[in-house]
């Protein structure tokens, strides 16, 4: 067995209430940090939020790789970093819920640090995008790396929806940071490679005819891949003793 494969869950398959509670705690906890958002841009007038944004190769923008992810510059910019939230968390959370929670640091710190080390010197770099981006590279890659059923497809249905995000970790837009999207993007791909592991794989259902094949095989193999004797060959027929033979006599029609 190759040990770098998830093993299987030594628990029973798990039943479809217990698939619902996860999916509703996945979404439940991605709409909380959706929330905290809100109340977060709500209160952006009434206090200084640049020293919590990241300023690219300065001392004092370290400070915000902590708080970058929870500032947004409009309504625009919260309400589609939101909704991905929604769709990204619902969906990491509730098919790889340790992964998910182990990988959140290193999005939340790749996000600021992409920004603060190939971002424009005197630009501020503000928003959750770099974090989506994290929580999608996080899917697509176990998805590549795992092969089961549920992480395929969790990979399809991340990509259905933002598979964009393999282009916006580029520059292609001004005003757009793309240097978060790629830190958050690094961060998820590290994210998969570490925690591949952590959440174990749903056991397999076997088939009959998979039973079957190995039957075969195992009398194939019993034999040494050779074909049997003829006495152990079965005949439609069986002598009988001292009548090993008839001979029947044929007349020409002339002979009668």
């Amino acid at each position: 067995m190759n040990a770098n494969l998830p093993l299987p869950a030594g628990e029973p398959p798990v039943s479809p209430r217990n698939d619902r509670g996860r999916v509703m705690r996945a979404f439940n906890l991605s709409l909380a940090f959706v929330l905290v958002l809100v109340a977060v841009f709500s209160a952006q007038g009434h206090f200084d939020w640049r020293p919590w944004a990241v300023a690219p190769l300065d001392k004092t923008g370290l400070l915000g790789i902590l708080g970058a992810p929870l500032l947004h510059g409009s309504v625009q910019h919260l309400g589609a970093n939101s909704i991905a939230l929604l769709i990204l968390g619902t969906l990491a959370g509730s098919v790889y819920p340790n992964a998910t929670l182990r990988a959140l640091p290193l999005l939340w710190i790749g996000s600021g640090l992409g920004a603060w080390l190939l971002g424009d010197i005197g630009s501020h770099h503000l928003g959750a995008s770099g974090i989506t981006h994290g929580l999608m590279f996080l899917v697509f890659v176990l998805g590549l790396l795992r092969r089961d059923r549920p992480a395929i497809a969790a990979g399809l249905i991340a990509f259905l929806f933002y598979g964009s995000m393999l282009i916006t970790i580029l520059p292609h837009e001004p005003g757009v940071s793309w240097q978060s999207h790629m830190g958050g993007a690094l961060g998820g791909i590290v994210s998969a490679l570490l925690f591949r592991l952590s959440d174990p794989m749903a056991p397999r259902k076997r088939y009959s005819w998979e039973d079957e094949d190995e039957d075969g095989y195992e009398m194939q193999r019993d034999g040494d891949l050779e074909p049997p004797s003829p006495t152990r060959v079965p005949v439609l027929w069986q002598p009988r003793e001292g009548h090993d033979f008839v001979v029947l006599p044929f007349r020409r029609p002339d002979e009668r």
